[in-house]
C-alpha cells in the first residue's frame, strides 16, 4: 500500500491561478490502492475543484474488488464471493478489480476542454489501442460495448461519471492478473464474455508500467483535442 502517496492526492487540492486550459494533466501514481478510498477522493476532488484547478490522471491499482454502475442488475453478480462488492455512481454494469490491473482515473475537466463524454471515451478507448499496437498487438472496439478488445475478448473496460462538467472513473487494462473473478460474474453485464491480458498476449510489462504509459498516451489524445 502506498498510502502517503495516497493521502496527498486524497486531500483537496487549491485551484491554482493562471492556469491555462490546454495545461497537460497532472499524472499521479498512487500504487496499490483500496478501492473506496479512492472513490471517495474522486468524488472530493471533483465536487471541490474550481475553474482552474489541474486536470489530473491518476494510476493504480485496486486489492480484489466487483464495482457496480448505476444501471447494475443482480442478474449479473456472482452467485457467492468472498469478494466485497460496492455499487457505485459509474454509468455501466458489474466489473471487477485486482492487483495486476492497471487502472487510470480521469479527473478533466470536459467543459473547460471543450470534450463531450463521447471523445473522451474516445481518447482513452484510443490510447488503450496506441499502448497496445506499440507491443505488435492489433486491439479494436466493438460498437455498442465500451471498451477494448482482443480478438473478441475484453482486455480494457472504461465508465465515466459527469458532475458540473468534469469527469471521474476511467479506464482498467487487464495486465497481469486473476482472471478468474470475471468467470463468476457477467463482464459489463454480457454473459459468456471473453476476458483477457497483455500477459497472455505475450506482452512484458508490469501493471505499474503499463499504466504510467497509458496515462501518458490520455494526457497527450486530450491535449490535442
Amino acid at each position: 500500500m502506498m498510502q502517503d502517496a495516497a493521502g496527498s492526492v486524497f486531500s483537496v487540492i487549491a485551484a491554482k491561478a493562471g492556469i491555462q486550459n490546454c495545461e497537460s494533466p497532472a499524472i499521479r501514481h498512487l500504487g496499490l490502492t483500496e478501492y473506496l478510498p479512492a472513490y471517495e477522493a474522486m468524488r472530493r476532488f471533483t465536487d471541490s475543484r474550481g475553474t482552474a484547478t489541474t486536470d489530473e490522471l491518476w494510476v493504480l491499482e485496486h486489492p480484489p474488488v466487483y464495482t457496480v454502475g448505476l444501471g447494475g442488475r443482480s442478474e449479473h453478480f456472482p452467485k457467492s464471493s468472498e469478494i466485497p462488492l460496492e455499487r457505485i455512481d459509474r454509468g455501466g454494469q458489474i466489473t471487477y478489480h485486482g492487483p495486476g490491473q492497471a487502472i487510470v482515473y480521469a479527473l478533466v475537466d470536459l467543459a473547460r476542454r471543450t470534450l463531450t463524454v463521447r471523445a473522451m471515451v474516445a481518447h482513452m478507448e484510443q490510447a488503450v489501442i496506441d499502448v497496445l499496437a506499440a507491443r505488435g498487438v492489433h486491439a479494436a472496439r466493438t460498437p455498442g460495448a465500451p471498451g477494448v478488445y482482443v480478438e473478441g475478448a475484453k482486455i480494457a473496460a472504461l465508465g465515466l461519471r459527469v458532475r458540473r462538467g468534469c469527469c471521474y472513473h476511467g479506464v482498467a487494462l487487464n495486465v497481469a492478473m486473476d482472471l478468474a473473478p470475471f468467470s463468476a460474474i457477467d463482464p459489463c453485464g454480457y454473459p459468456g464474455l471473453a476476458v483477457t491480458q497483455t500477459s497472455a498476449l505475450g506482452i512484458a510489462g508490469s501493471a505499474v508500467e503499463l499504466g504510467g504509459e497509458l496515462a501518458s498516451r490520455i494526457a497527450r489524445l486530450i491535449q490535442r483535442a
